[in-house]
């Protein structure tokens, strides 16, 4: 199969992985878009692994009190840059992860990376925001 501009775009628009990396995805599932968005999620639980041992010492804090003024969240999410700490899907990720705290009135690291966070744990969403920045981050 022909491997388009436009099924490379799609395949980038979906998983936001680079463009050479989606079209090295494509090639290698003959074109199939499913197997594709498989094969990139793999290759980026690998990326995250290999991220892994690096020092994760940047980020933000992140809080959110409610109307009430009764009840609070803070969380840490960290990056081993501050670059990645001012990347607007960075700091989205860190505001979804304060208010599912305080929601759901999770007390831990634990429990908040096992909780599902639209319909993924919060865990493999860290995971995929690895492998598509390229740092090590980590949730306290």
């Amino acid at each position: 199969m022909e491997i388009t501009a436009k099924l490379v775009k799609d395949l980038r628009e979906t998983t936001g992985a680079g463009m050479m990396e989606c079209k090295k995805a494509l090639q290698e599932v003959n074109g199939d878009m499913e197997k594709a968005i498989e094969f990139l999620r793999e290759k980026g639980l690998a990326k995250a692994a290999k991220k892994a041992s690096k020092v994760a010492a940047e980020g933000l804090i992140t809080l959110v009190i409610d109307e009430n003024n009764t009840k609070a969240a803070l969380t840490e999410v960290n990056s081993q840059t501050d670059f990645v700490a001012k990347n607007d899907e960075f700091k989205t990720f860190g505001e979804k992860l304060v208010q599912l705290s305080l929601e759901q009135d999770l007390t831990s690291e634990d429990e908040l990376k096992a909780f599902e966070l639209e319909g993924k744990k919060v865990e493999d969403h860290l995971t995929e925001l690895i492998a598509k920045i390229g740092e090590n981050m980590n949730i306290r």
